[in-house]
């Protein structure tokens, strides 16, 4: 005879510690992967970089960042509310920042522009937004704890 737990299982919980360290380790890594993206398309194919009008600071460099650790943030702050208050929420989160990732890298078709600047630009963000989901998924797979069965 199989002796089965009384009460119903235990409820899965939410590590947000764990969580928005992963979410701080991801916008360093988006803001390096903007960084490198624009080293790529900028330095070494001489493309010009497509940037929204709001920069921080003077420098290219440092306004793709920003908005790549922003965006990063951003993210991980949707990823807890939606751990917290939706079932599936890795679903959700991975179809909500995958659209809101191709409008991004669709962005920069919609400015007056060359095309291979238009093409470059899309590209980087596109990587960073990749970057962001499949990190914080990873991320999420991991903040999901149960909480232990007492006897």
């Amino acid at each position: 005879m199989t002796a089965y737990p009384p009460g119903p299982p235990p409820a899965p919980t939410l590590d947000a510690k764990r969580l928005w360290a992963g979410g701080a380790a991801t916008a360093i890594v988006a803001a390096l992967a903007a960084v490198v993206g624009l080293l790529l398309v900028r330095g070494l194919l001489d493309i010009p970089v497509i940037t929204p009008a709001t920069a921080f600071g003077d420098s290219q460099v440092t306004t793709l960042a920003g908005y790549a650790a922003v965006a990063a943030l951003l993210a991980t702050a949707l990823l807890h509310l939606l751990m917290i208050s939706t079932p599936r929420a890795p679903t959700f989160f991975g179809w909500i920042c995958m659209l809101a990732t191709i409008a991004v890298a669709l962005w920069p078709f919609t400015v007056y522009a060359t095309t291979e600047s238009k093409i470059g630009s899309s590209l980087i963000y596109l990587v960073v937004g990749i970057a962001i989901v499949t990190l914080l998924s990873g991320v999420a797979a991991t903040a999901r704890t149960t909480a232990p069965t007492h006897p």
